[in-house]
């Protein structure tokens, strides 16, 4: 076929699509090739090196993630030059990375170790060349850098550029000085960054993580004198799973909820009790903004809406003069938190200051979103404290919980109930549509 070409790898013929890398043409061919910085559609640098393979006629070593294949080629993808290049390349970066594996928080994920033991590593030739004593960027109030243990790999420049638009971070300096750096290096806080995390998701190393909250939230399941209740939002239940070796998109509500009340929370709510809170609210703005239209007041349309305090801040930093459009609703999970600390906190006689409410979401923006002076009432917090997938996990597997055979448990009623609208707002377009379904 004329947009295909004939490649050889490791002596077997292969059809494959003109403009192809090496790196796919492996693929189709199901033969593995190691990567580290390469993410595809995204992050196509070559930076690691790690993916290199010999090809004949070729003087130097090919990295598959940039090199097309052309017709006649022949690839060996394990030669000794090709797996000693390899281990090279990988202890080199080792050289240079803090030996605290046992301590850091990715180390059961944590992509370089996981290469090394692929690799065959068992002992680094190197020394070390850099001093690893860089102080931990922690002005984010939802992502800490730690930059001893960063490998340069460039995902979190491409993947806050190429598609969160952001473009907080990028690479300075160069040669050993090179570095990932935010604007004259003054930290993730100090920067436009939405705090949305897809820079911890794709990190490969333990260099961005979410600011863990767990200590704060064991302080106070410990404490008599508060009275401690969580919400999930809907993503959790069918996330939470996969950190238990779960099939991905598990549901585990009853899993989830019997696991939080055995963690020794007193109230176990839904965020999506809320979600439905939310619709009847931006309902009824919604409503009011087209009768002011129609009626000649003043009123700004089209209402955005988004439940994501990551992508309200892109919209604070990027398009000030839009901040009209959007619904004034607090999210959902900060919603349940006002309602916790006012009529519930009144049916039960209890002084809101002395609740502690903890909200577990799928997104590191929270964390930042509920010290937002908007989101208090007479100086006391919605939401105290939010935890991640992760930081859950972590939680129940302190706590010795068997997550995968616990039997199912239910949310506390009345603020577990919820509509098939709420349902929806975890998908794309979602929210919108469950405001406009009672208009």
């Amino acid at each position: 076929m004329e947009n295909e070409v004939q490649v050889t790898i490791n002596g077997q013929k292969f059809s494959v699509q003109k403009g192809s890398t090496i790196l796919d043409a492996c693929k189709k061919a199901n033969i593995a090739i190691p990567t580290l910085c390469y993410m595809k559609d995204l992050c196509d640098v070559g930076a690691c090196g790690v993916c290199v393979v010999e090809v004949a006629k070729a003087k130097t070593l090919q990295r598959a993630c940039i090199t097309e294949v052309g017709e006649g080629m022949d690839i060996q993808t394990h030669t000794p030059r090709v797996r000693e290049a390899r281990k090279v390349l990988v202890e080199l970066l080792l050289a240079n990375h803090p030996k605290d594996c046992l301590s850091c928080d990715r180390n059961e994920t944590c992509e370089l170790r996981q290469l090394s033991y692929d690799l065959g590593i068992k002992q680094v030739r190197f020394e070390q060349t850099k001093e690893l004593n860089m102080p931990l960027d922690e002005t984010s109030l939802s992502i800490v850098r730690d930059r001893n243990k960063c490998i340069l790999c460039r995902r979190c420049v491409e993947v806050c550029d190429k598609v969160q638009s952001v473009n907080v971070i990028n690479v300075s300096g160069r040669g050993m000085g090179s570095k990932i750096s935010t604007f004259q290096d003054m930290g993730l806080g100090s920067s436009y960054c939405t705090n949305c995390g897809q820079c911890v998701l794709v990190c490969p190393t333990g260099a961005l993580m979410e600011r863990s909250e767990i200590d704060k939230v064991w302080k106070a399941l410990s404490d008599p004198k508060k009275v401690v209740l969580v919400e999930a939002a809907p993503a959790v239940r069918v996330a939470i799973g996969e950190e238990f070796g779960m099939p991905p998109g598990s549901l585990v509500t009853g899993k989830m909820a019997a696991a939080l009340r055995q963690l020794g929370f007193n109230k176990i709510f839904d965020t999506q009790f809320t979600a439905d809170l939310t619709i009847i609210e931006e309902g009824t703005e919604f409503l009011n903004r087209v009768k002011n239209a129609l009626t000649g007041k003043s009123s700004v349309l089209p209402m955005i809406t988004s439940c994501s305090p990551g992508w309200i801040k892109y919209i604070e930093h990027a398009f000030p003069d839009q901040l009209a459009h959007l619904s004034t609703c607090k999210s959902p999970h900060m919603m349940l938190g006002a309602v916790v600390k006012s009529y519930y906190a009144n049916k039960l006689g209890l002084e809101p200051a002395d609740i502690f409410v903890v909200s577990v979401m799928p997104c590191t923006a929270k964390k930042t979103e509920i010290t937002r002076p908007e989101m208090m009432n007479n100086g006391v917090p919605n939401v105290d404290a939010v935890l991640t997938c992760r930081e859950l996990a972590e939680m129940i597997r302190e706590a010795g919980i068997d997550f995968v055979n616990v039997p199912d448990r239910e949310f506390d009623n009345p603020l577990g109930m919820s509509t098939g609208a709420a349902d929806i707002f975890g998908v794309t377009g979602g929210v919108m549509e469950a405001a406009l379904r009672p208009v």
